[in-house]
């Protein structure tokens, strides 16, 4: 099993950039596909990026493709969400996820952090 916290939100204008960190206790880390999810007031969570086991193959949502960069280290038990052109539409809580399996887009994820509020303003 392995908790996670997310941290680095905040309030950024438009055209920012933010960097989301989510750190996992527990064992095994390197081996979790890990994901970040974001849930906007009134719309449904959606998954924004997801990262192998060793940071090779990633995926992402198209609305963010090119902007936001998922990473992670294994070696400090972190995933990463790199933010950079915001808009007001990425305003949401967002969430990183982890999974004992990756099936890309389709990865069932297992265990959730609290979220962390990320705001733009226009």
């Amino acid at each position: 099993q392995v908790q996670l916290v997310e941290s680095g939100g905040g309030l950024v204008q438009a055209g920012g950039s933010l960097r989301l960190s989510c750190a996992a206790s527990g064992r095994g880390f390197s081996g979790y596909a890990m994901g970040w999810f974001r849930q906007a007031p009134g719309k449904e969570r959606e998954i924004v990026a997801g990262i192998t086991f060793n940071g090779g193959p990633t995926y992402y949502v198209d609305s963010v493709q090119g902007r936001f960069t998922i990473s992670r280290d294994n070696a400090k038990n972190a995933v990463y969400l790199q933010m950079n052109s915001l808009n007001p539409e990425d305003t949401a809580v967002y969430y990183c996820a982890a999974s004992s399996r990756w099936s890309g887009p389709r990865t069932k994820y297992e265990f959730w952090g609290q979220g962390t509020q990320v705001t733009v303003s226009s």
